[in-house]
């Protein structure tokens, strides 16, 4: 592969429009804009949470999701492009399924917290959550792939899933929200 970013800056952005995949122009502040940039964020939030204490055999499966997320990107910045298949989303559900199997049942509701690593997989599946609202949102005016949406409304459950594991590899246990109202 060649040299694809030689050059960082480019000034056509000074204007406060951005190029797409498909060589269009839309203004930075746009849906698609904001789409893009959640998508993005959730990646980085991601890839802050592998740099703590991050049980190992997640670290595969957070890999293959930062990829993925990276392709959710591409089929937002252009338009009617699909790259990402549903086969992606059967193995994000085969992992919530293995990592489920071997917590306890829910019996309240978890407030973020545990270890910096669970803590950083709250902050992710937050992330991920405002990444599918605004998914959605793009999506009532512009078409995006259903896969994409399903997508992220998956990993948003594997990340809660994996906040539990997380704690429960540490011997952490989860922060347990307590209702003194009722």
């Amino acid at each position: 592969m060649g040299n694809r970013l030689s050059k960082i800056y480019t000034r056509t952005g000074d204007d406060g429009t951005t190029g797409l995949g498909d060589g269009s122009r839309i203004n930075k502040d746009s849906l698609r804009v904001e789409a893009m940039g959640d998508v993005d964020e959730l990646n980085s939030v991601i890839g802050m949470m592998m740099t703590e204490n991050v049980p190992d055999h997640l670290v595969t499966t957070l890999t293959q999701i930062q990829h993925d997320l990276f392709n959710v990107g591409g089929e937002i910045c252009i338009p009617g492009y699909v790259i990402l298949q549903k086969t992606r989303i059967d193995d994000l559900e085969a992992v919530i399924d293995h990592l489920n199997d071997h917590l306890a049942p829910l019996k309240e509701f978890i407030l973020p917290g545990g270890t910096k690593a669970a803590a950083c997989c709250h902050l992710a599946r937050t992330v991920c959550r405002r990444a599918e609202r605004k998914l959605v949102e793009l999506h009532r005016n512009e078409k995006v792939t259903d896969i994409s949406l399903q997508y992220l409304n998956r990993l948003s459950d594997l990340l809660f899933v994996m906040c539990r594991t997380i704690n429960k590899e540490a011997n952490v246990v989860d922060v347990l929200w307590k209702n003194e109202h009722a």
